[in-house]
């Protein structure tokens, strides 16, 4: 049997702190491969190695209170992939959905002695036992916030943006699927040592701050939100109980890798009527350079997802549902032609959809990156405006420019 081993890559480290304060390892003793600091690492300073182990070392573990040898070493997800378990990263998919890896979205929860713990960066222990039916307990998420904000994200109405001072309070949620290099908001995404909270804990604190700041909004990012349903739909549930105001936004920004038309259902039903979807590109290639994604099946499924969950929220939420589309744009990352094509894209489902553009700046692991200027932002406005597209904001270094 081979396992990758990770380890410390001296002449990269820049001793930054970020694996001692955000994504700590949870395999101190013996790594378990679960590459979490792997993917997590701003400077990449961590090298695989791929050893054979020979012979292997068994340990005695307890499944769902079956007993069953398991290599030792090796995470609870690895145990359970050994045993015969299908592991999957879209809901429903498999007896176990593991979408990020890292631990930060705690989508892969098993209780381990009763206790809710994360598959995907959990060592195996002699005589632990397993059960992955976690339906009597709350969901776990860790998150971040809330914070006010004065902008919003690529779905909160252009006309809201405009207004003076804060127009919605917003969580940001750990974990995601994709691997973006410059991922713009790393300290949240990595992290897998915050205490995570109940879908209810939450919907309470977000809650709370609204009617502090007196807005209509109130928004999740992250991270990716959707990687964990379960508790997603619970919060959305919550949220909608303890605003009952008509006015209220209950605003989830995504990427929209795993909005199925099934899931979109449910989150319309629980309450979510301000959804933002950011596609990124068109070309599966494209996507794959900003995204970080290595496979390119999975690339290719988790972009068309995206594309079509916009058309299926037009088609059938139009009345329900404000929907935003985000598009990114940094000439190292996407050309021109290409952003030109989204625009049209966008504008043969519906040219009236909101459109966001983000200027993508230097950050995470692409620190080269050189932020678009403002007038290349607004060439972009207008070729896009050109094409069909009413209503395209452009983020700037100056501001939002809009419509």
């Amino acid at each position: 049997m081979k396992r990758i081993k990770c380890l410390k890559d001296y002449e990269k480290c820049k001793d930054c702190g970020f694996c001692l304060t955000v994504n700590v390892c949870h395999s101190i003793e013996e790594c378990s491969g679960c590459l979490s600091c792997y993917y997590a690492c701003p400077y990449e300073a961590r090298l695989l190695i791929n050893e054979d182990i020979e012979p292997l070392e068994f340990i005695k573990v307890y499944i769902n209170d079956n007993e069953y040898e398991v290599p030792r070493g090796i995470t609870i997800k690895r145990a359970l992939e050994y045993i015969g378990f299908k592991i999957g990263i879209y809901p429903h998919e498999g007896i176990l959905q593991t979408p990020c890896n890292t631990g930060g979205c705690w989508t892969c929860a098993v209780l381990v002695n009763d206790t809710l713990e994360r598959a995907c960066i959990t060592p195996v222990r002699e005589g632990m036992r397993v059960n992955t039916d976690v339906t009597r307990k709350e969901p776990l998420r860790i998150v971040h916030g809330p914070e006010p904000h004065s902008v919003g994200g690529k779905a909160t109405p252009w006309n809201e943006k405009k207004r003076h001072g804060f127009v919605e309070v917003a969580i940001w949620v750990a974990g995601c699927n994709l691997r973006c290099p410059q991922c713009q908001n790393f300290h949240v995404t990595y992290d897998n040592v915050t205490k995570p909270m109940t879908p209810s804990e939450a919907a309470r604190i977000v809650t709370y701050y609204r009617r502090l700041y007196d807005v209509r909004g109130i928004a999740i990012s992250g991270g990716e939100p959707t990687l964990n349903k379960r508790w997603l739909i619970s919060y959305f549930r919550e949220l909608k109980k303890l605003n009952r105001e008509e006015e209220t936004r209950l605003h989830l920004d995504s990427n929209g890798t795993l909005l199925t038309p099934d899931y979109i259902d449910e989150l319309v039903e629980a309450g979510c009527n301000n959804i933002g979807i950011e596609p990124k590109a068109v070309n599966v290639e494209t996507y794959m350079h900003i995204t970080g994604l290595k496979d390119r099946d999975l690339a290719k499924r988790y972009l068309e997802t995206s594309w079509n969950a916009i058309k299926y929220i037009v088609d059938n939420y139009a009345e329900k549902v404000y929907l935003g589309v985000g598009l990114i744009y940094n000439s190292k990352l996407i050309s021109i032609d290409e952003i030109m094509k989204a625009g049209e894209k966008i504008a043969s489902i519906d040219p009236e959809i909101q459109v966001c553009v983000l200027d993508y700046f230097p950050a995470f692991r692409r620190k080269d990156l050189k932020r678009p200027n403002f007038r290349e932002m607004i060439t972009i406005k207008r070729l896009l405006n050109e094409v069909g597209l009413k209503c395209v904001i452009v983020q700037t270094s100056i501001g939002h420019i809009g419509p």
